[in-house]
C-alpha cells in the first residue's frame, strides 16, 4: 500500500525543474549539457540591493518578522504600485510571502472551494494548473495560438465563464510565451469580467519590468477592475533576487487578510535580511534595471533571428520576458536521426539527448505544440545552443 496521500500522489513534478535537475544530472556525468530549462536571470544581484542586505545582517534583522511583512517593506510595496502601475493599495491590501509561488498558492488555498473553475489561458505558467488543482479548484484551459500571440480574446473568455468560474489567472509579460496584453487588449477583457461580477482575476506581473513593448499595463488599473482583482509581483526576475525569495500581492483587504492568515499557520513572515533587501529595491527607479532589460532585449533578438533559420519552426517575437515559445508541431510523425518525434515531450527530449540542450515542453505550460527555451544566459552559450538545435533538426 502507498502510504501517501491522494493530494501528492495527484500532484505532477514542476516540468522546469525536473529538466533543470535532469541538465545537472547529466553534466554532473561529463556531458557538455547547455540547459535553456530555467527561468532565472544570469545577472548578479545589483550592488545596492546587497549592501541593503548586508546592513540589515548587522542591523540585526534576524528575528521573526510580522506574518505578512515588515511595514516599511509594505509602504514601499504601496509607493511602486503607485508609481509603476497607478493602483492606490493601502499596506493592509499588501502581503509579502516567500516568493510569488508561495502568493499564488495563498490566494488558491484562501479562494477556492471543491469545484470552484479557475480560467487559465494556455500557454499559462506551469505551476497555475497544479496549485489550483491543490486547492480543489479545476483549471479550465482556453487554449491559444502562436498566431494570436499566445493571447485569450474576449470572446474565449466569456465562452469559458460558467456559474462555476471563480478566477482567471493569467501572467503579463507571459510565461512562457512573452506575449504582453496592451492596455486596449485589458479593457476589452475587463469589459467581460465586469459583467461577472463574482469572477476574480489573478494577474501574475512577476515580468512587467523585462518588457520591450515600451509600456505596461495592470489590469488592475482598468476601472472597474481594482476590486476584483489580486496582483502578484516580487523581485526574483527583473532584480535577479531568486534566491531572496521574496513576492508580495496586492488584493482586496479581506482576502489579504485571509492570505495573512493561511501563511500564519504554514510559513509565518518571509526572511527578514531579505525583506529589508527588498525595500531597496522596490524603492529604486526602475531605470536602475535598463542594463538587463536591454540585454535581454538583445538576446531575444538574437535567438529569435537563429530560430527563424531552421526549416520547420515557427517563431513569433515575444515582447517581454526571457523566453520563446516556438511551434515545433512540424516534427510531429517524423523521424529525426532514427528517433520518431510523437509530441512535444519526444522533441524536447531529443534535443537533449542529440543537440545536448535542456527544453522543457509546452505541455507543462497546457500547450503541446511548442517547447520552450529560456535565453537568459550568454549571447556565446545561446548561439552554440541554437547551432546544436538547428543540426539537430536538419532533415
Amino acid at each position: 500500500m502507498n502510504p501517501l496521500s491522494d493530494r501528492i500522489n495527484n500532484l505532477a513534478t514542476s516540468q522546469t525543474l525536473a529538466m533543470a535537475a535532469l541538465a545537472r544530472e547529466l553534466k554532473a556525468q561529463g556531458k557538455d549539457i547547455i540547459s535553456l530549462s530555467l527561468g532565472e536571470p544570469d545577472f548578479n544581484t545589483p550592488d545596492f540591493i546587497k549592501e541593503a542586505a548586508k546592513q540589515a545582517v548587522d542591523d540585526n534583522y534576524s528575528t521573526y518578522s510580522p506574518v505578512d511583512g515588515y511595514g516599511e517593506l509594505k509602504d514601499a510595496i504601496c509607493r511602486k504600485f503607485k508609481r509603476d502601475n497607478n493602483l492606490e493599495y493601502k499596506p493592509a491590501n499588501i502581503v509579502v510571502s516567500t516568493g510569488a509561488k508561495q502568493s499564488l498558492y495563498n490566494i488558491a488555498q484562501v479562494m477556492l472551494n471543491d469545484g470552484d473553475e479557475v480560467i487559465l489561458p494556455a500557454p499559462y505558467w506551469v505551476s497555475y494548473f497544479e496549485i489550483v488543482k491543490l486547492s480543489g479548484g479545476v483549471p479550465v484551459e482556453v487554449p491559444t495560438s502562436i498566431d494570436s500571440d499566445f493571447k485569450i480574446t474576449p470572446a474565449q473568455l466569456e465562452a469559458a465563464i460558467t456559474p462555476k468560474t471563480k478566477m482567471m489567472w493569467f501572467s503579463t509579460p507571459c510565461n512562457p510565451s512573452g506575449s504582453v496584453y496592451s492596455r486596449e487588449e485589458l479593457t476589452t477583457l475587463a469589459a467581460v469580467l465586469e459583467k461577472h461580477p463574482n469572477v476574480y482575476v489573478v494577474a501574475d506581473e512577476i515580468y512587467e519590468h523585462i518588457n520591450f513593448s515600451g509600456t505596461f499595463c495592470s489590469i488592475g488599473s482598468i476601472p472597474g477592475m481594482f476590486d476584483k482583482t489580486i496582483t502578484v509581483n516580487g523581485v526574483a526576475k527583473a532584480f535577479a533576487m531568486t534566491g531572496y525569495r521574496i513576492g508580495y500581492i496586492g488584493a482586496p483587504e479581506f482576502i489579504a487578510k485571509a492570505c495573512t492568515k493561511i501563511q500564519g499557520q504554514v510559513t509565518s513572515g518571509a526572511n527578514s535580511p531579505a525583506q529589508r533587501a527588498t525595500i531597496t529595491a522596490v524603492d529604486a527607479d526602475p531605470s536602475v534595471l535598463k542594463h538587463m532589460v536591454d540585454a535581454f532585449h538583445s538576446r531575444r533578438d538574437l535567438v529569435v533571428g537563429l530560430l527563424k533559420e531552421i526549416p520547420g519552426v515557427k517563431i513569433n517575437v515575444p515582447e517581454g520576458a526571457f523566453y520563446v515559445f516556438p511551434d515545433v508541431s512540424s516534427f510531429f510523425g517524423k523521424t529525426l536521426k532514427g528517433t520518431e518525434i510523437k509530441n512535444a515531450m519526444d522533441l524536447s527530449m531529443y534535443l537533449l539527448a542529440e543537440a545536448n540542450v535542456a527544453t522543457v515542453t509546452g505541455d507543462a505550460f497546457g500547450n503541446p505544440d511548442c517547447i520552450r527555451f529560456s535565453y537568459a544566459t550568454s549571447d556565446d552559450i545561446l548561439k552554440e545552443a541554437l547551432k546544436r538545435i538547428k543540426e539537430a533538426l536538419a532533415l
